[in-house]
């Protein structure tokens, strides 16, 4: 099996949106509901997931000219494992985060096996 490094992304202007314009107790009601789903699916598809990784919070990019904060539209880091690049992003397809978040997606990348 290959391991996949997979990183689950909203674009800030989604949240923005969201935040704004949805009240406080259905954030709550459609967070909820995505949890729910993500639980169902981490059990589906546990003997993939290699790692259940983390949400990502705040974000300082650092360059030769300084630290600044910035944002980012990544949410969430995992690492699964898959026979293939494609069955991964199927088992991805079916994550709560890409079935219940509008504009959300992530980026499956195959973690090469170096020759050591």
């Amino acid at each position: 099996m290959n391991k996949y490094y997979v990183v689950f992304k909203i674009p800030t202007a989604t949240m923005d949106d969201w935040s704004k314009t949805t009240s406080a107790e259905e954030r709550k009601t459609q967070m909820d509901q995505v949890m729910k789903d993500w639980g169902a699916w981490q059990e589906k598809y546990k003997a993939s997931i290699v790692d259940g990784g983390s949400p990502l919070g705040k974000t300082k990019t650092v360059t030769k000219d300084g630290i600044t904060d910035t944002r980012n539209d990544m949410n969430y880091i995992m690492v699964i494992q898959a026979d293939s690049h494609e069955e991964a992003a199927k088992i991805i397809a079916e994550n709560a985060h890409i079935q219940r978040i509008p504009t959300s997606s992530a980026d499956v990348m195959e973690v090469p096996r170096m020759g050591m």
